[in-house]
């Protein structure tokens, strides 16, 4: 397979997984909004930080298109400036997150020496990462309200960002061995 080829498959499945944990948080936890696009759970966030662990750039470009889509379409159709700006905060969160990883950590492509505390760690730091890029753009946007939400996006990010991962794990372990391979 062409590196071109499993490129755009990577995306293509950062996108259809981002678009059904959506779709999966807005059926499950509608409830627990507290305003347009933060949550106390959301499980895309979770499907940010997968799709980026597990693909890399291709996933942060996945996250990026489908998030542009998300927010244009769906969250704020009606302030392109938001949606603009969100779509790069909610990709690049993750991204950075990911990065700082791989240069502190040494994180292998493989994710072989992701142990189970590192994993945790970074699903906390990406639970703060991303609430404190879209805060500071509030902040600089909408001064009147810099930091509202903050604690509870925070907080969503984390729980989704751990369903996502541990649904993920309960998969992965029920695979035949040659599978997983």
């Amino acid at each position: 397979m062409s590196q071109l080829k499993l490129q755009v498959m990577m995306i293509a499945a950062t996108i259809a997984l981002f678009i059904a944990t959506l779709a999966l948080n807005e059926l499950l936890f509608t409830r627990l909004e507290f305003s347009s696009g933060i949550n106390w759970v959301y499980l895309p966030a979770g499907v940010r930080l997968l799709c980026t662990l597990l693909f890399g750039g291709a996933g942060a470009i996945g996250l990026l298109l489908v998030s542009w889509a998300v927010c244009f379409l769906y969250f704020f159709p009606d302030d392109m400036i938001r949606s603009f700006v969100g779509g790069i905060l909610a990709s690049a969160a993750p991204y950075l997150v990911y990065l700082i990883m791989q240069r502190h950590w040494g994180l292998m492509a493989s994710l072989q020496n992701l142990t189970p505390r590192r994993l945790l760690l970074c699903s906390f730091a990406f639970a703060l990462a991303s609430p404190l890029l879209h805060h500071l753009w509030f902040a600089f946007a909408e001064p009147e309200r810099p930091f509202s939400g903050f604690f509870v996006m925070a907080t969503g990010d984390f729980v989704g960002t751990l369903l996502v991962l541990y649904t993920a794990k309960f998969i992965l372990s029920r695979l035949p061995a040659r599978v997983q391979r």
